[in-house]
């Protein structure tokens, strides 16, 4: 992805998306509720709030998203992917990363 592209996004999108009102798709609470995870709706909020847009997806089959790192309790790191809608967001999935697949805490995926 171009970088222009990210700044675009977060400035058209991501102040508006923030402040919708929030429907977490059923995938997302699988995710969110699996023991080891026990991630908040809360904690959720927090990232979309003060976390940072590290990728953008604007041919994603459900719509234009972004994948989002933030904190959450604890200072534990959570990624959330979110599609803005016209009158919400869409949580698709919400995930405490994996060092193996990720570097620079969390924020560039790791290549093979």
């Amino acid at each position: 992805m171009q970088g222009y592209n990210l700044i675009e996004y977060e400035r058209k999108y991501y102040p508006i998306a923030a402040k919708k009102k929030i429907l977490y798709l059923p995938h997302a609470v699988s995710q969110m509720n699996r023991p080891e995870r026990m991630i908040s709706t809360i904690e959720v909020k927090k990232v979309i709030e003060k976390g940072r847009i590290i990728e953008y997806y604007p041919e994603d089959r459900r719509g234009e998203s972004c994948l989002i790192l933030g904190k959450g309790e604890e200072n534990r790191s959570i990624h959330v992917v979110c599609a803005p809608k016209e009158d919400f967001l869409a949580i698709i999935t919400a995930y405490l990363p994996d060092d193996e697949m990720w570097k620079n805490n969390f924020s560039e995926r790791q290549t093979k």
